[in-house]
């Protein structure tokens, strides 16, 4: 590839996709390993990774998957965790066609490569579980394959791509053709994915095709197709396979784990189609509602996909590095090595605890693995080495204390690497804003600006006595500040920008719409508990950090800018002529007359909030059931009215045997796409 091909660069046209700040050689050499990613700046391997990504789904790839995973994504996860490009739906661009709004939100699902991963994200389902008053042996989980092909969603009369996640174009096209549905041959399942038969792309496509990803893209073109491609679809090798139709294992987390292995591997194996690994879901709906999704996945679903490329490798230095939030990471320089088609120079080592445990020091020998989106950890220490701990910040050189398993910088006002990175935060999740990467923000801190506030305060005469350039580059500086607040800004976007522990944009956006933004500063902790994801340690946190952004909020919000109020779920609830209409309603313990799930969505079609614990802004607590102590006591102090199921069906005037049939259910609005 000495540069792009032709069906390259109509991918990337359509994606509307242009070369910005990187050109066409600098990409090439990339893609050919002639420049390391360690010399991208932050925009541009954003940059690389949106070609990469469309590239890849358009089926003319520039780097494999696991080059985007292993390389380039998890380059930008460990410079910058909370950075957005890693919290959105990577988009599955239109070929042809206006793109429309989806039936449901098509979210991604959360990678792993690590089986401690897995077991840490089985202990979070167990949380829930006896959060809503189940057993843990009652947890039962579904195991499918994970499909690598062309995600699309069937509503029974359209099919669309997944596009962005929210709006995808209409393919429907590929049904008149012949195409077939897998599994139970039927309309009208969901979200699945276009794939083609392992052994028939080997034997009659791959003269003609690249990859199986390049013969999938041609199903969906409007264009006239390929003759071998409608040869294909006649032979039924290709299809689009409905999730909900895959084959699956089910099971309590005990039998999952016992044979993990053996389970990961039959599940792998039971389709003949491009699988790269295993989906791991809940299937209590109680526990799914419970756990929530975040803007790119839900939480009660996980893909692990195996990574078994280790290597052993030489530490040469660990080097403190302060963060955002003041903890001071311990990061391992090691000797380079090549592992899953990298170059590796660093790992994480987690905290300095975990440093003075196990002797991670110069001159200590370590097993590395490449273990997912992240940088490549250290699995075992097989020489000890003498640590370092650090005495002081590396950034401010102020004294460190301990908290718990970490170093802690508490110079939060002075801090140069805390400020900096606070800073950048900012621009990097508000999004609409261009110019503010690293560098920038390091010369304005060496000009003395500290807050996000003075930047929005510069004008052209200040940036450019403060080295940015003749006229134009602060020009361009300034206009891009004027564009940030003129452009429509989410107002969770907004309240994500500053940094609160536990409010990433997932949180920020499920809190607005429970309470509008210019009221949150006003929250107790029964407010927050109140809403889904706010457990008492959460709401605790959420309330002490709002209060320390308080000021920095308003000093910025007084600016002016664009920002867009979500619509609250309360708004009209009033209205609905229903005796439980705008009441908070906790169900607890088992129902007689259908399902938890089933009576909480009438009770949303009735006009009430539903919520998952008690508070003291609960009105009403309704039990079944085999109720648990713990919600019975705490309403009984909060003073919640207790009524039992008989006794709310009464109340709203429906027996139990028409109740199911007498208001429609509402469709939980958001699926998975397992890639």
């Amino acid at each position: 590839m000495k540069s792009f091909s032709t069906a390259q660069k109509q991918i990337l046209a359509r994606a509307d996709l242009h070369l910005s700040t990187l050109t066409e050689q600098q990409v090439i050499q990339l893609v050919h390993r002639e420049s390391d990613v360690g010399h991208l700046g932050d925009d541009q391997l954003v940059e690389f990774l949106k070609i990469a990504n469309a590239t890849y789904r358009g089926g003319n790839r520039i780097i494999p998957d696991e080059e985007y995973d292993f390389t380039y994504l998890a380059e930008l996860r460990s410079r910058n965790p909370h950075h957005p490009y890693l919290s959105t739906v990577e988009p599955e661009f239109a070929f042809e066609g206006k793109t429309v709004e989806l039936p449901v939100q098509m979210l991604s699902t959360r990678k792993t490569y690590s089986i401690d991963d897995v077991k840490k994200w089985l202990l979070e389902v167990k949380k829930e579980a006896v959060d809503v008053g189940l057993e843990l042996d009652q947890i039962r989980l579904r195991v499918t394959p994970k499909l690598d092909g062309y995600a699309a969603y069937d509503d029974g009369e359209h099919l669309y791509t997944r596009g962005d996640g929210r709006r995808g174009t209409d393919i429907t096209r590929v049904f008149e053709r012949g195409l077939c549905i897998g599994g139970e041959d039927r309309r009208g399942q969901g979200a699945g994915e276009i794939v083609v038969s392992d052994s028939y792309f080997a034997m009659h496509l791959a003269a003609k095709f690249e990859n199986t990803r390049n013969f999938q893209a041609s199903i969906i073109r409007e264009k006239e197709l390929d003759p071998l491609t409608e040869q294909a679809i006649s032979d039924k090798a290709a299809v689009f396979f409905p999730f909900a139709a895959l084959p699956s294992w089910e099971g309590n987390i005990d039998e999952f784990l016992a044979k993990f292995d053996e389970l990961a591997n039959e599940v792998r194996n039971s389709v003949c189609y491009d699988v790269d690994g295993i989906i791991i879901e809940v299937v209590n709906e109680d526990i799914r509602r419970n756990m929530g999704a975040a803007r790119h996945h839900h939480r009660w679903q996980l893909a692990y996909k195996e990574n078994l490329e280790r290597a052993k490798v030489k530490v040469l230095n660990v080097r403190p590095q302060t963060s955002r939030s003041g903890r001071v990471n311990p990061v391992a320089e090691l000797e380079p090595t090549r592992l899953s088609g990298a170059s590796i120079r660093n790992a994480t080592a987690h905290h300095y605890k975990m440093v003075m445990e196990k002797g991670i020091g110069p001159g200590a020998v370590i097993e590395l693995v490449r273990s997912g989106l992240v940088i490549p950890k250290i699995e075992n220490v097989l020489i000890k080495a003498e640590p370092k701990i650090p005495e002081r910040c590396p950034s401010c050189e102020t004294r460190l204390i301990w908290e718990k398993d970490f170093l802690i910088c508490p110079n939060t006002s002075d801090c140069p690497a805390q400020i900096e990175n606070t800073l950048e935060h900012f621009f990097k999740t508000i999004k609409n804003i261009d110019g503010f990467g690293s560098q920038t923000i390091k010369k304005l801190y060496a000009n003395g600006i500290r807050t996000v506030y003075e930047v929005y305060l510069l004008d052209k005469d200040k940036l450019i006595q403060m080295g940015f350039g003749e006229k134009k580059t602060a020009q361009n500086l300034l206009d891009q500040l004027q564009r940030s607040r003129t452009e429509s800004l989410e107002d969770w976007r907004f309240l994500a920008a500053f940094g609160i522990y536990h409010m990433g944009l997932g949180m920020c956006e499920r809190l607005l719409q429970h309470f509008r933004l210019e009221d949150v500063f006003d929250l107790k902790m029964d407010d927050l508990e109140s809403v889904e994801g706010f457990a008492n340690v959460a709401a605790k946190a959420v309330v002490e950090g709002l209060d320390r952004i308080k000021n920095r909020f308003w000093n910025l919000h007084h600016l002016g800018f664009n920002i867009q109020s979500t619509q609250l779920i309360t708004e009209g609830l009033e209205s609905i002529n229903s005796p439980i209409a705008a009441k908070l309603i906790v169900f607890t313990g088992a129902m007689k007359s259908g399902s938890r799930e089933e009576l909480k969505s009438q009770a949303k079609a009735l006009g009430a909030r539903i919520a998952a614990s008690v508070t003291g802004k609960t009105d009403i607590l309704v039990i079944g059931e085999n109720v648990g102590a713990v919600k019975m006591n705490d309403a009984k102090e909060k003073g919640v009215e207790i009524i039992t199921e008989d006794e709310y069906l009464a109340r709203i005037s429906r027996r139990p045997e028409k109740l199911m049939a007498d208001v429609e259910l509402q469709p939980d609005k958001q699926l998975s796409l397992f890639h």
